[in-house]
């Protein structure tokens, strides 16, 4: 238990000092490996984890999905998207806020990136709600906030390299994402409602629209919300693993950009570099994670954290949330895939020894990271929405998502008190 103790310690070590996370993991993982056996037999483990994985099937369902976020991207259909929320919710005070947060879910659902669908929509969104003059702390928050919805609402890479370090089901990890990404949704909505409360300047309402257009608002995004449909209920059903969704996504998001007119052979070339590229880092990483995963298995942290929680008075349900108190603490200054290569080795076993449900622990997990994407001081959403709005300064973005991240820690409390809410739909799948 010493051994992978000092590793994860020199983990965060050598991430403090810039060294790509996959490195250090890989290389803590070697070494430790090397303690606990021999330089020979860390060599051999190493060499067949990154073989196996290289050539499993299943791992092919990243590249399918970042190719298909990508290319619904730059297929356009942000505008339409918020459209389509705006229609409905423009009126109300704090409608347009509203409107951006739903547009960012709908958008999560066929992007499955926090940081595209915030950097997507605030391009879309700000104009709109400069125009009607809302406070810039409101509308840069509801961007930046709306848009950790991404790594929630399937298809979520995220929830894809959970599990494929937990070996939990990728199609029930989407699955169990949506009813917790729609409280999620709801949550936020109650958070803009609080804060046009308590200041109604801040969100003024804008234009009613009739219900023709709200019908032409709607076709408009009938392709994108399809093509959702097609691809997370074939799952759902048991039409095709998720995989062979990935495909479908990844073929059908090309069609649609065909279909617009914003497809040519110079797009389909950059989209398919992009998603080589964020592949490539991102396979890095998760090769490092398995290894250091191997290493700390090895070494036995898993049984002796069961033996700790046991030699104590704690009840599982207790360790879970002092799990999720220390997610929320490492958000502080980890980003979510950091998080998550780095913990979900140590603790999923420990979760699994006590009973629970890996899926369930998965969205928490990810719920957990959400909230660190718009927690001071790394908060990787406000930054980018930083670099998008250079008028607005990030101490009043980190002012403006507070009722936000207060609403994602209701959330995760509600989400671990009641599994069903994850649960639920998984169980109906065939």
């Amino acid at each position: 238990m010493i051994s992978s103790l000092i590793g994860f310690a020199s983990v965060l070590v050598l991430a403090f000092m810039r060294v790509p996370l996959g490195i250090a993991l890989g290389l803590v993982g070697v070494v430790g490996f090397t303690y606990e056996s021999s330089f020979r037999a860390a060599m051999s483990s190493a060499s067949r984890l990154v073989i196996d994985a290289s050539q499993s099937y299943g791992l092919s369902v990243v590249p399918l999905f970042i190719l298909m976020g990508l290319m619904v991207e730059r297929g356009g259909m942000a505008k339409e998207l918020y459209r389509a929320a705006y229609v409905f919710l423009g009126h109300r005070r704090g409608g347009l806020a509203m409107s951006t947060i739903c547009a960012c879910g709908m958008f999560s659902a066929i992007c499955g990136s926090s940081l595209a669908t915030a950097a997507t929509m605030s391009k879309v969104s700000m104009p709109e709600m400069r125009r009607y003059k809302y406070n810039d702390s409101l509308a840069s928050a509801s961007i930046a906030a709306g848009g950790t919805l991404g790594i929630l609402i399937p298809p979520s890479v995220i929830l894809v390299i959970y599990g494929l370090i937990t070996n939990a089901s990728v199609g029930k990890l989407f699955i169990a994402g949506i009813l917790p990404g729609l409280v999620g949704v709801l949550f936020y909505l109650g958070a803009v409602r609080y804060v046009v409360s308590r200041d109604p300047a801040a969100g003024p309402a804008g234009e009613k629209t009739s219900w023709p257009e709200r019908g032409r608002a709607l076709l408009d995004v009938w392709t994108t919300l399809g093509l959702f449909v097609f691809v997370i209920g074939g799952i759902y059903v048991g039409a095709f693993t998720p995989t062979e969704a990935a495909g479908m996504g990844a073929a059908g998001a090309i069609l649609i950009a065909a279909f617009r007119r914003v497809l040519s052979i110079k797009v389909l070339m950059e989209v398919t570099r992009e998603a080589a590229l964020t592949t490539a880092k991102l396979f890095m990483v998760v090769f490092g994670a398995m290894i250091f995963s191997n290493f700390v298995n090895r070494a036995g942290l898993p049984d002796a954290l069961i033996g700790v929680v046991q030699s104590f008075d704690v009840s599982p349900l207790g360790v879970i949330f002092v799990i999720l108190a220390i997610y929320l603490v490492l958000g502080c200054v980890f980003e979510s895939l950091s998080m998550i290569l780095l913990t979900v080795p140590i603790f999923a076993p420990l979760v699994e020894g006590l009973g629970f449900d890996l899926v369930w622990f998965g969205i928490l997990v990810v719920v957990a990271t959400e909230i660190s994407l718009i927690t001071p001081p790394i908060g990787l959403n406000v930054f980018v929405l930083k670099g998008v709005l250079k008028d607005v300064s990030v101490k009043t973005i980190f002012k403006g998502v507070t009722p936000f991240w207060i609403a994602d820690i209701l959330r995760l409390i509600l989400l671990a008190l009641v599994p069903a809410i994850a649960l639920w739909l998984p169980s109906l799948m065939k």
